[in-house]
C-alpha cells in the first residue's frame, strides 16, 4: 500500500461517506480502479466521449465491464460528453441504447441535444452535466437541474468558498475534481486545438497544444499548469457540499490510477498517504491546489520534465502490485446449517442470497463444528471481492464438517453469488422517434451586428450602420441604454463566478430600467440570469451549439436567436434545421481560451498590467490576451477571422467581433463587409471551409 512518509504531512481526520470516482481508459485501468477502492468509475464507450484516443469500451465489453463493477459494488458513469453533429443521430441513438442495455448508472453529457435524447430514449438513466459544460455558478447548476441533470461536475477553477456558495443555492449533487491534470482553459471553452490543428477538444480529440512552449515575455510554458492534488482538502470539499471526488486521467497508465485511488481512499479514511510516490506516478514539476485555495499565482504553472518521466518509470514497478488482487469490499453474512442428512451454507449480501449443499456431516467425536471453527474456514474469502461479516451456525452441536468441505462450500457459494451479482440489469428503454425539424428559412440577406470590447471602439455612426450593437454590460452607460436600448445588446461576462452573480443581475436590472432590452449570454448560468432579469436572450458562440437539436433546446430555454459554434463548416451551418434564428461570427480574433489563472501575470500578480498583453508560440507567432476586469483572461487568435469577400447565406445574421482593434480599424472592417471587399493583411477563414476531425 502507499504510505505517507514520516513528516511529509499530517494525517487527515475521518470523513463522512463520499464517492471516490476513478478514471478508466481500458481494462487494466478498470482493474486498478476497482481493486484499489474506487466507489465509482467513469469511462467512455467507443464514440462520443472526450477521450476518443483512449482504449474505451465497445458495446459487448461495456456490458461486461458494468457487470464486473456492479458485482463488486462499484458504480459506472459513461462519458457521452462531446458535441454531436447532425449526421451522427443514428450512431448516437445506438450508443445510448447500448449504455442502457449495459445497466450503467449514469451518463455524463455536454451537448443539450444529447441530454434531451437520453431522456427520450431512457428516462431512468441518470444525467450528469459534464465539466465540458463549464458550469461555475449557482444559476448554471439550477439551469442544469431544470434540464434534467441530477448531478453537475463543477468547473475546476472554483474555490472552496465558491463551491460552498453554490451549494447554499442549489440541491443538485455536486462533483468536483480532486486530483489530476488541469486544463489551462475552462473546459468546454477551449478552441485552441480545433483552430490551430483541426482537432477539437469538444469532439474528444484535443491535441494539447497548450503544453507546447508558449512564452509570456521571458517566462516559458505559460499555458501549462501543474496537476491538481487536493487530498488534503477532502474534508473541506465534503463540508462545502461535494458528494463525489473525481480523479482525472482516462489517458493515464493503470499504475497512475492505482496510486491516485489508493491515496484518495487513504485520505478519505483519515489515514496517511505517500505524497512522494503519488508525485512520482505522474506530475508536472509537483502539484497545485491554487484554484481551491483561491491562490491563482505563478506557482500553479509547471511542465513535465525528464526527471518527472524517469521518476514515473521507477514508480510503475512499485505501484503494479497494488491492483494484482481483488479488494475484499462486499460484506456478506453466512449461515451454516448442519443436519444429519445435509450441510448447507447460505450467503447473503443484503440483496442476493445463495445456498449450496455440502453433503451429510460427520458425527462429532471431540470437536463439533461451532461458530469459531466455522469462521476460520468461511472468512478465508481469498481472491474474491467478498468480506465475511457475520457467521452463524445452526446445529445441535453433534455434527462436524471437515475444513476441506467447508472451504469447498464457501468457494461454491461465493462463485454463485458473484455470478448472481454480475447478472445484467438493463434500463428500460422506449421507442422514441426523434422529432423531425423543418428546414430553416433564413432571412433573404443576413443582418450585420457589431460586437465591441469597449465603447471606445465605437465610431460615429456605428449604431446606424449595424442592425444590433453588442457591448459588455460594464461598458454600457445609462444614457446609452436610454438612447439605443432597442438596438443595444448587453454582453454578459463569459464567466460569472459565484461572488459576481448578484452584481451581474443587479446591473442588468438597472440597465433594463434605463431602456436596455436584450442580453448576449455565453454560458447556461448567464442565460438564467438574463432571463430572470426580463431581457431578450441571445446565445453566444461559447454555448457550443453544434447541431439542430441543440438549437431547438436553446429555443426552449427562451433564446430569441443564437450564434452557432465556429467549429462548424459553412455547409454544416446551412444544414441546421429548426425555427430558431441563427448566425455566425464572420469577423474577429476568435477567443481560443478563457482562463482564470492569468498566463501573463507577474511575480506579484496583476501589478500595473493594462489588461492587454500577448503570448508568443514556439514559431514566434503572437497571440493577444485580454483581461476581463481581473476576473478571467481570454486568449485570442493570432490573426482575425475574415469572411468579408465570401457569399454568406442561409443564416439570419453575421457578427463582426471586435476585440483589440482601434475604432478606425473596426470601421474599415465594417466597410469591407458592406462592400463585400477582400480584406487587406493576414486573415483566416477559420474552420468554416475546413474539415474538423
Amino acid at each position: 500500500m502507499i504510505e505517507r512518509k514520516p513528516g511529509s504531512r499530517r494525517s487527515l481526520p475521518p470523513l463522512p461517506p463520499v464517492e471516490i470516482l476513478a478514471p478508466v481508459g481500458g481494462r487494466e485501468q478498470l482493474l486498478a480502479a476497482v481493486r484499489c477502492g474506487a466507489d465509482a468509475v467513469y469511462l467512455g464507450a467507443k464514440g462520443f466521449n472526450a477521450r476518443r484516443n483512449a482504449e474505451n469500451f465497445a458495446e459487448d465489453s461495456l456490458c461486461d465491464t458494468v457487470a464486473f463493477c456492479h458485482a463488486r459494488g462499484v458504480r459506472v458513469h459513461v462519458t457521452l460528453n462531446t458535441l454531436v453533429m447532425d449526421g451522427e443521430a443514428q450512431a448516437l441513438d445506438e450508443t445510448i441504447l447500448s449504455i442502457a442495455e449495459s445497466g450503467a448508472d449514469a451518463v455524463i453529457v455536454q451537448d443539450l441535444a444529447v441530454a434531451r435524447r437520453v431522456r427520450e430514449l431512457c428516462p431512468g438513466l441518470a444525467l450528469h452535466a459534464s465539466t465540458q459544460m463549464a458550469i461555475h455558478n449557482a444559476a448554471g447548476v439550477q439551469e442544469a437541474q431544470e434540464l434534467g441533470f441530477s448531478r453537475v461536475v463543477l468547473a475546476r477553477e472554483l474555490s472552496l468558498a465558491e463551491i460552498r456558495a453554490i451549494r447554499a443555492r442549489t440541491s443538485a449533487e455536486l462533483e468536483a475534481f480532486v486530483h489530476g491534470a488541469l486544463c489551462m482553459c475552462v473546459s468546454g471553452a477551449c478552441e485552441l486545438s480545433a483552430m490551430l490543428g483541426g482537432r477539437s477538444g469538444n469532439r474528444g480529440l484535443c491535441a494539447q497544444p497548450c503544453r507546447l512552449n508558449f512564452r509570456a515575455g521571458e517566462r516559458e510554458y505559460a499555458l501549462s499548469l501543474k496537476d491538481l492534488c487536493a487530498f488534503d482538502h477532502i474534508a473541506e470539499m465534503r463540508e462545502a457540499g461535494v458528494c463525489s471526488l473525481k480523479i482525472e486521467g482516462r489517458m493515464k497508465r493503470p499504475e497512475y490510477v492505482a496510486a491516485a485511488v489508493t491515496a484518495c481512499r487513504q485520505a478519505v479514511n483519515g489515514e496517511p498517504y505517500d505524497l512522494e510516490t503519488l508525485r512520482d506516478a505522474f506530475s508536472r514539476g509537483g502539484f497545485t491546489d491554487g484554484y481551491l485555495t483561491g491562490k491563482r499565482t505563478l506557482s500553479m504553472f509547471g511542465v513535465r520534465s525528464k526527471d518527472d518521466v524517469n521518476a514515473t518509470a521507477r514508480a510503475n514497478a512499485k505501484l503494479a502490485p497494488l491492483y494484482r488482487r481483488e479488494m475484499q469490499r462486499v460484506p456478506v453474512d453466512m449461515l451454516l446449517t448442519l443436519r444429519a442428512d445435509d450441510a448447507q451454507l447460505s450467503v447473503f449480501d443484503g440483496e442476493n442470497a445463495v445456498t449450496v449443499s455440502g453433503g451429510a456431516p460427520q458425527a462429532a467425536q471431540n470437536a463439533p463444528t461451532d461458530e469459531p471453527r466455522a469462521r476460520k474456514s468461511l472468512e478465508k474469502t481469498g481472491d474474491t471481492p467478498f468480506l465475511t461479516r457475520d457467521v452463524t451456525v445452526d446445529s445441535d452441536g453433534t455434527w462436524m464438517l471437515p475444513a476441506a468441505a467447508l472451504n469447498a462450500m464457501r468457494r461454491d457459494a461465493l462463485e454463485k453469488l458473484l455470478a448472481l451479482r454480475e447478472k445484467p440489469r438493463p434500463h428500460a428503454v422506449r421507442a422514441a422517434q426523434e422529432a423531425a425539424l423543418a428546414p430553416h428559412k433564413a432571412t433573404a440577406a443576413p443582418e450585420t451586428r457589431f460586437r465591441f470590447e469597449t465603447a471606445a471602439q465605437l465610431w460615429p455612426g456605428a449604431f446606424d450602420e449595424a442592425a444590433r450593437v453588442i457591448l459588455p454590460m460594464e461598458e454600457i452607460t445609462g444614457e446609452m441604454a436610454a438612447r439605443h436600448g432597442e438596438k443595444l445588446i448587453a454582453e454578459l461576462p463569459a464567466l460569472i463566478f459565484p461572488g459576481d452573480e448578484d452584481a451581474a443581475a443587479k446591473r442588468l436590472l438597472a440597465l433594463r430600467a434605463q431602456g436596455l432590452r436584450a442580453a448576449l449570454c455565453e454560458n447556461l448560468g448567464a442565460v438564467r440570469i438574463a432571463r430572470e432579469a426580463g431581457l431578450e436572450v441571445h446565445g453566444g458562440a461559447a454555448l457550443n451549439l453544434l447541431n439542430s437539436g441543440a438549437l431547438e433546446r436553446a429555443r426552449a430555454l427562451g433564446l430569441s436567436d443564437a450564434t452557432v459554434s465556429f467549429e462548424l463548416s459553412m455547409n454544416a451551418v446551412r444544414r441546421l434545421a429548426g425555427a430558431l434564428p441563427r448566425g455566425i461570427v464572420a469577423y474577429g480574433r476568435l477567443p481560443l481560451m478563457r482562463m482564470r489563472c492569468c498566463p501573463v501575470q507577474g511575480e506579484r500578480g496583476c501589478g500595473a498590467c493594462s489588461g492587454r498583453s500577448e503570448l508568443t508560440d514556439r514559431m514566434g507567432v503572437k497571440f493577444p490576451t485580454l483581461c476581463s476586469r481581473r476576473r478571467y483572461t481570454t486568449l485570442l487568435n493570432s490573426v482575425p477571422l475574415n469572411l468579408s469577400d465570401e457569399r454568406i447565406c442561409d443564416v439570419d445574421f453575421i457578427t463582426l467581433y471586435f476585440t483589440v482593434e482601434p475604432a478606425d480599424e473596426c470601421r474599415r472592417a465594417a466597410q469591407d463587409f458592406a462592400a463585400h471587399a477582400a480584406p487587406a493583411g493576414e486573415r483566416t477563414r477559420g474552420l468554416y471551409y475546413r474539415t474538423l476531425l
